[in-house]
């Protein structure tokens, strides 16, 4: 199959390759350090979610306005297994 036009990449000089291993270097430490971050607030984040649980069956949430909306425990889901993902 012959290559279109747009699919040919222009060659990179050295010193924009290195640019890019250093900038994606950068980025996978800056996502690293936000992910152990993350994780670390998972207690929280567990407690946070059980509150939210709490409010939202008890005093309801604004639907519009003024009113509010209590949430019936049998419209809540099921809490899915495995960890909490953040995506970010």
């Amino acid at each position: 199959m012959a290559k279109r036009v747009q699919d040919v990449k222009p060659a990179r000089s050295k010193e924009t390759e290195a640019w890019f291993r250093e900038n994606i270097a950068e980025q996978k430490q800056r996502y690293a350090a936000i992910v152990k971050e993350q994780d670390g607030l998972a207690a929280q984040r567990e407690k946070w979610v059980e509150e939210f649980l709490q409010v939202i069956q008890t005093k309801g949430f604004n639907v519009t306005g003024d009113t509010r909306r209590v949430i019936k425990p049998s419209e809540i889901a099921k809490k899915p297994k495995g960890r909490h993902q953040v995506v970010f």
